[in-house]
């Protein structure tokens, strides 16, 4: 059953419960989603990871299951640290984040060390300020004012053209929420993260699309402010690597994984 959410947001048919897949016991990795989607885009991850590691993939406030809720970057950290808390094992996690789902780990990681065992970010190596705030408000301000109907069809459309159907309806069941989307994009404005990252005292991996002009280039000034910071850069993929190369995205985080529980 669909319900209302804030500004029309619907909650679609994706399980309200946290998708975890994975060995009860085995370490954690939690997955943030981007703007307006929901855990469902980490299906393929979960899918090629949960035989060796327990995966944990909320949504965030203002999205999906949590679509109810305001979104504010401290609320957003609230929710994955409640996600590591409930399904982690020692209540720790290498948590890995996609866009906005970066940007709140980074958060997180800085305010909660000790809940993050390795920090990945994808598609989250550009400061929100400058140059970038009027395409960020502008994004923002499509997503608030177009019909629901007519972007949730246009979303549907793209995703469903460009992936295979294993990567392309968990996303569309999972639904397209672009007033919290929009929310979020408006409480990035400003922030700054590299801060945050050279906060954050363990292990990092930045993990960014070969064709993400946006947020590639970023990439070394965040590793040089990170305490131990890898980048690698995934050939062929664009803003949404983990869409564009699962299989060398997961595996990516396979490794990096275990190196972070090795340390």
């Amino acid at each position: 059953m669909d319900v209302a959410g804030p500004a029309g947001d619907r909650v679609a048919a994706w399980p309200v419960d946290t998708p975890v897949t994975g060995p009860l016991d085995a370490p954690a990795i939690v997955f943030v989603h981007g703007t307006r989607l929901t855990g469902s885009v980490w299906a393929a991850q979960q899918d090629a990871l949960g035989g060796e590691f327990r995966t944990i993939a909320p949504d965030l406030p203002a999205h999906g299951a949590r679509a109810g809720e305001p979104f504010t970057l401290d609320g957003a950290a609230d929710a994955v640290s409640a996600a590591i808390g409930t399904h982690a094992p020692g209540g720790r996690a290498v948590v890995v984040g996609l866009s906005l789902g970066g940007y709140v780990a980074m958060t997180l990681a800085a305010r909660e060390p000790d809940r993050v065992s390795g920090l990945v970010i994808s598609g989250a190596s550009a400061e929100p300020v400058g140059p970038l705030v009027l395409p960020i408000l502008t994004l923002a301000a499509v997503m608030d004012r177009i019909d629901d109907d007519r972007l949730d069809r246009v979303n549907s459309w793209f995703f469903r053209q460009r992936y295979p159907p294993a990567i392309a309806e968990p996303i569309v069941a999972g639904g397209f929420w672009s007033h919290g989307g929009a929310a979020a994009l408006r409480a990035l404005v400003g922030e700054r993260f590299i801060p945050r990252l050279a906060a954050y005292p363990g292990t990092t991996l930045i993990l960014n699309g070969d064709f993400d002009f946006v947020f590639r280039p970023g990439a070394p000034a965040f590793a040089a402010a990170a305490r131990d910071a890898t980048r690698v850069r995934l050939a062929g993929a664009s803003h949404l690597a983990n869409l564009d190369r699962p299989a060398a995205f997961s595996e990516a985080i396979r490794r990096f994984a275990r190196s972070a529980g090795s340390s």
